[in-house]
């Protein structure tokens, strides 16, 4: 059995996607946040706050950690640019203290601890985000979405994903879709369980893909759901009704243009991963490639965007 090394950043719910792509650029076999803003809200009707035992909101850390694992024999030659670049970081405000710590955990335990954090909840109007090992009790009208994200894939609980989620549900209207880093799968997984017949998810890392791929399976969609590795547009010689990006702002800046090539005439473009300080920036990148915007929506401090052409 491997032996790993857990790192542990603390951070706010602004610096925890930027953290956990550090790590994952690092090498990290996986990422998890620890973010108190990601539990369900007591005081809205459709969280099933009911369904988390008090224990484990209890256990959840006041700030934000970012934890990631990596292989104790890696672990020396990550550490110097981990601390340069959170050095770095430190420059920029409001991303917590970045204070790092480590400690030794066997695979077992890091690959299975993390979910007592992860229970059923609904996102949008009708999707429930389902744990694959949990039980829930369908209602009429639910579109139960099955998940095993692995580490660091994306459980549905992030204001990004459920934006993306409530949009999908609201815009899409039949056709193809392209999901452009889809990590676990669930934007793909959800415009499947709005009638989605042709689907295609890409994402550059091959765990998540791998991890995406049993989703799919678990759901029973393998026929209508084509996942594979690359890198954003590459290799894609075709056009879509629909596409959704739930990644960072710069690289939706990058995409913005060259994705109007893949969308048909009126195709729509749905992308979160925005975080509301770069909002600016990427609604002018979206104008000047020739998108109108007709929704711009906000959870916390991050943003997304609906637009077609």
């Amino acid at each position: 059995m491997k032996e790993y090394t857990e790192v542990t950043v603390s951070t706010t719910t602004q610096g925890s996607e930027i953290v956990s792509d550090l790590f994952l650029r690092l090498g990290a076999a996986g990422t998890q946040i620890l973010d108190r803003a990601d539990l369900p809200d007591p005081a809205k009707p459709t969280a099933h706050w009911e369904l988390m035992d008090q224990s484990v909101i209890d256990a959840m850390p006041e700030d934000v950690q970012v934890k990631a694992w990596f292989e104790e024999d890696a672990l020396q030659s990550i550490l110097p640019p981990l601390r340069e670049q959170l050095a770095l970081l430190k420059e920029q405000s409001g991303l917590g203290t970045l204070a790092l710590s480590m400690q030794g955990v066997k695979e077992e335990d890091w690959a299975e601890n993390w979910k007592q954090y992860y229970k059923p909840f609904r996102i949008g109007e009708h999707m429930v985000v389902k744990p694959t090992w949990e039980p829930w009790e369908e209602q009429p009208g639910d579109l139960i979405i099955e998940i095993d994200p692995g580490m660091a894939f994306g459980t549905g609980s992030h204001e990004t994903t459920a934006m993306c989620v409530q949009m999908i549900e609201k815009y899409y209207g039949g056709g193809s879709l392209l999901d452009v880093g889809t990590g676990s799968g669930i934007l793909a997984i959800a415009a499947a369980r709005l009638g989605a017949k042709d689907i295609v998810a890409v994402d550059i890392d091959p765990d998540a893909v791998r991890v995406a791929k049993e989703n799919v399976a678990h759901n029973g969609l393998d026929g209508c759901i084509d996942v594979r590795v690359g890198d954003l547009l590459q290799g894609l010689d075709r056009q879509f009704d629909f596409a959704v990006a739930n990644i960072l702002a710069p690289v939706i800046c990058m995409l913005a243009a060259p994705l109007k090539n893949h969308l048909r005439k009126n195709g729509r473009f749905v992308c979160s991963g925005i975080i509301a300080e770069a909002k600016d920036e990427v609604e002018a990148a979206l104008l000047a490639a020739g998108y109108i915007i007709d929704e711009t929506k906000r959870q916390g401090d991050w943003i997304a965007f609906s637009c077609h052409i």
